[in-house]
């Protein structure tokens, strides 16, 4: 973890596309690159081989395009491999990586690569998909009666690969805003996951304590959770099952990576807040209902006058859809009556600033994309000035109630790579 080398940005996908070239020109016949598909837009969509272990592994950065950390960490972990042939031997696989899963997406979000740790910068320039179009989770998914057989090409890149190479461990990396670092597992392997627990504190980064990204995932130990099932997970959104679903077929140990962008010690604060946990809910649910409004009337003043089809129009209204659909679980879903944590609370409230200024700032991406075709009706220019008043009513209340320093982006992928080469090692039972 310590030889992953300080970065000040993250790699746009042409400097990242650059860095891989490098470092297959440095090690010819140790790193083999080849083309594994194409994107919706026509951009190549490549596999990095390095390595001859008797087993695969699978490496996916990016799958999300607002998280770039993966990248950082895919060409760090190949550089290390290229350098430690007693790695390499040690962990006995054949490692496969994609370094970005979604460059379309990528480029909608490069923007604020430069300014890792811009909250301003990055809710501006924010771009995040619609579920039913994210590469993680648009693998085929039959479900009882729910059917899902719409899976991008990205998405079918990546099952091709996995089952040309059978793969025995798959790495999916991802990382998040304000919360603190945690894991998914396919299998409740206890030992594994106290040793990825260790991992975040080696870095300075707090383990994540507060509500898990997905409502109720399980805990296999404190910040390591058991991967939920793409039946459950797809039927509620409308998606298809998750890279994990697909691994599940050829017995892969599956593992996901979540790591901070910003990072603050209560987010692993289990102390009591002071505060009922049922008025914690009850404040972010007014919250998230004023949200709601706000944008549900800004897209109610414009919708005669959208003209472009662009992907921050489906997305501003499909993560409205997600969010009413949250909404009506959470309702459904009884709150505990016990005091809140100080994760819990602090959890609630980043969680809603940041929805707040993503949703907004796609919103805005949304009417300026219309302006610049040239269509500036009234409508249009009157609520692309509101919401960028109420951005900026939003954005003071979430700095202050700053979520921490920004970190800079080594930390988090050496976390990363720390948690890939720990299951590696684990699987080959030379873990110590």
């Amino acid at each position: 973890m310590s030889r992953v080398p300080a970065r000040a940005a993250y790699p746009p996908v042409d400097a990242l596309q650059a860095g891989l070239r490098e470092l297959a020109d440095a090690h010819p016949g140790l790193v083999r690159p080849r083309r594994i598909g194409t994107s919706r837009l026509g951009e190549p969509l490549h596999a990095v081989t390095v390595g001859e272990g008797p087993a695969d592994a699978v490496v996916i950065a990016g799958p999300h395009p607002n998280e770039p950390v993966g990248a950082v960490t895919a060409l760090a972990l190949i550089s290390l491999l290229c350098r430690d042939a007693g790695l390499r031997a040690r962990a006995g696989l054949r490692w496969h990586v994609v370094a970005c899963a979604d460059p379309d997406g990528a480029r909608l979000n490069e923007g604020w690569y430069g300014r890792p740790g811009d909250r301003r910068a990055y809710a501006e320039h924010f771009y995040r998909p619609d579920l039913a179009d994210q590469v993680e989770w648009t693998f085929p998914l039959t479900a009882g009666d729910y059917r899902f057989d719409r899976p991008l090409p990205e998405t079918r890149a990546l099952m091709r690969l996995m089952d040309q190479v059978r793969p025995a461990l798959v790495c999916s990396l991802h990382n998040g805003e304000y919360q603190g670092a945690f894991f998914y597992l396919n299998r409740r392997d206890e030992t594994l996951a106290r040793r990825l627990a260790a991992l975040p504190g080696l870095e300075g980064l707090p383990p994540h304590h507060g509500e898990p990204e997905l409502p109720g995932a399980e805990p296999i130990v404190p910040a390591v959770y058991l991967t939920p099932p793409g039946s459950r997970v797809g039927p509620l959104f409308g998606t298809g099952g998750s890279s994990a679903d697909h691994a599940a077929a050829f017995g892969a140990l599956h593992l996901v990576t979540e790591v901070p962008m910003w990072a603050d010690g209560r987010v692993a604060d289990q102390s009591p807040a002071g505060r009922p946990y049922a008025r914690v809910l009850a404040e972010g649910a007014a919250g998230w209902r004023e949200l709601v409004e706000v944008i549900q009337e800004a897209m109610g003043a414009v919708a005669g006058d959208l003209r472009v089809r662009s992907p921050f129009r489906r997305s501003a209204e499909k993560t409205l859809e997600n969010v009413l659909r949250l909404g009506e679980l959470e309702q459904a879903a009884p709150g505990p009556d016990r005091p809140a944590t100080v994760a819990e609370e602090f959890g609630a409230r980043q969680m809603l600033h940041s929805m707040r200024l993503r949703l907004l700032g796609t919103l805005l991406r949304m009417l300026a994309a219309e302006i610049a075709a040239g269509n500036p009706t009234p409508a249009i220019r009157a609520q692309r000035h509101l919401l960028a008043e109420r951005f900026e009513q939003w954005y003071a209340q979430a700095e202050a109630d700053s979520p921490g320093p920004p970190v800079e982006p080594r930390r988090p992928a050496a976390v990363q790579l720390g948690a890939m080469l720990t299951a590696a090692l684990h699987l080959a039972g030379r873990a110590g």
